[in-house]
């Protein structure tokens, strides 16, 4: 047996253990299985196709889709990846239905972080509804009916996620942790006497003889004028006790406010003070042009553009195109630390969504001859990220600019192939294309590749 036999084999033998634990419901078991079976052949067309089926069977469509993509390139025909696109393609509603469950997870997860519990419960509750087999909304919302104790829930939407996938490791963390919440919370079960009646009084359990007759008649009298002197001390305590002591807690919290205030306004007073001496050492360096026009200028365009997509984005009316194109405008270099964190998020939840779709786009375009079109929705998906699909985008958006006459387009899209990912099999077919071309430099590529 030679060494790509052995290779093959072993690919195989990853392939059957990511369907045997498909076939039992154990997902993340799969897909680790599968990409260690893509690690050693990547053309496994079995994997590859088995690989979108099990995200897909976790609710990640545009994930299941990527590798669909990829494999109906590897092999365009006699690809059961082809009709799993088409299936897809022909129900644009559903698509619709799965992309606003998505954008509805993604807007959860930014209420959290302002501590709105209440709000991302109702966001979770219709993205399930409508996405129901969405694995991360089912585990986020576990977690949030957890934090609110609203315990009966959290284990119902942990079933619902276990049957999605059984051994998903974040799922199986928070049943663990709802175990040692309901230890904790049993009570201690006591063998009652003969004769005794046994009732709970906040946490404690109390065990008294029975009575009868007078004198169950006459205790109760006494626990009824027992229960009014209680009423009349408990409003006494609250008058006199817990009334003052709410006033001084509502006046410290007053009190920690303005501190809070305080702080932020001495933050931010900081902030401009490090901007001014910026702006000044700039000033000191450069030709004495309007640089605090333009400057400040930038910085407040860029801020106002990134305040202007948080609100989109949270407002959940706008499109991802949208909000990226706005996103696009700032210029993250000049926002101030929590100005980049905000960035950052923002970028890692529209750009994603953004790259899948202007990616779809681009191939649809591609495949029908359209190769203007294949080139403006992929040289987008190259401004958010020019390692989406693996390289194949990249070496699409290549063949792209080569099939409308542009060949130093085209190989520069085949050098960076190449550069990204040398021991691919797109950066193979970049190779090849170069020597087509009969660009001399496609050697050195390949000797650096290689």
């Amino acid at each position: 047996m030679n060494y790509t036999e052995e290779i093959i084999n072993k690919s195989n033998a990853w392939y059957n253990d990511g369907l045997r634990k498909a076939k039992i419901r154990d997902l993340s078991g799969a897909i680790l299985s599968l990409r260690r079976s893509l690690q050693y052949y990547r053309g496994n067309i079995n994997a590859r196709n088995l690989l979108g089926l099990v995200y897909y069977g976790r609710g990640e469509v545009a994930e299941a889709l990527v590798e669909w993509i990829i494999c109906k390139n590897l092999r365009p025909e006699d690809n059961p990846a082809n009709h799993f696109i088409k299936k897809i393609q022909s129900t644009p509603d559903k698509l619709e239905v799965v992309n606003q469950g998505v954008k509805m997870y993604n807007q959860s997860l930014a209420i959290c972080e302002r501590d709105g519990d209440d709000m991302a419960i109702i966001q979770l509750k219709k993205a399930v509804a409508d996405h129901p087999s969405f694995l991360r909304a089912w585990q986020l919302l576990a977690l949030l009916y957890m934090h609110t104790e609203q315990y009966t829930k959290a284990r119902q939407a942990l079933v619902k996620a276990r049957k999605i996938d059984s051994s998903n490791e974040t799922t199986l963390r928070y049943v663990h942790a709802m175990s040692g919440i309901r230890g904790a919370g049993a009570r201690r079960i006591r063998r009652r006497r003969p004769g005794t009646v046994e009732y709970n009084r906040d946490n404690e359990t109390i065990i008294q003889p029975r009575v009868r007759g007078v004198v169950k008649e006459l205790s109760s009298r006494v626990m009824v004028l027992n229960i009014l002197f209680g009423i009349g001390i408990g409003a006494a305590i609250v008058w006199y006790l817990i009334v003052p002591a709410v006033n001084q807690a509502r006046y410290e919290r007053t009190n920690l406010q303005m501190i809070e205030y305080s702080h932020r306004i001495q933050s931010l007073e900081s902030q401009v003070s490090a901007q001014s001496r910026a702006l000044e050492e700039y000033r000191i360096l450069h030709d004495p042009v309007d640089v605090e026009g333009d400057y400040g200028a930038g910085i407040q365009e860029s801020f106002e553009i990134l305040l202007s997509v948080h609100e989109q984005f949270i407002s959940g009316e706008f499109t991802s195109g949208q909000m990226a194109e706005n996103l696009m405008r700032v210029n993250r270099n000049l926002l101030g630390e929590r100005g980049q964190v905000m960035y950052d998020n923002l970028a890692s939840n529209i750009y994603p969504v953004v790259a899948y779709e202007y990616f779809s786009s681009g191939m649809q375009s591609f495949y029908a001859g359209n190769n203007i079109g294949a080139v403006e929705y992929l040289t987008r998906v190259m401004q958010i990220n020019e390692e989406f699909g693996e390289g194949y985008a990249m070496l699409s958006l290549g063949i792209a600019h080569e099939n409308l006459g542009d060949i130093m387009s085209a190989l520069a899209n085949y050098r960076r192939v190449i550069e990204l990912f040398p021991y691919s099999d797109f950066a193979n077919q970049a190779r090849d294309r170069i020597d087509n071309l009969g660009e001399p430099n496609g050697q050195d590529n390949d000797e650096n590749g290689t």
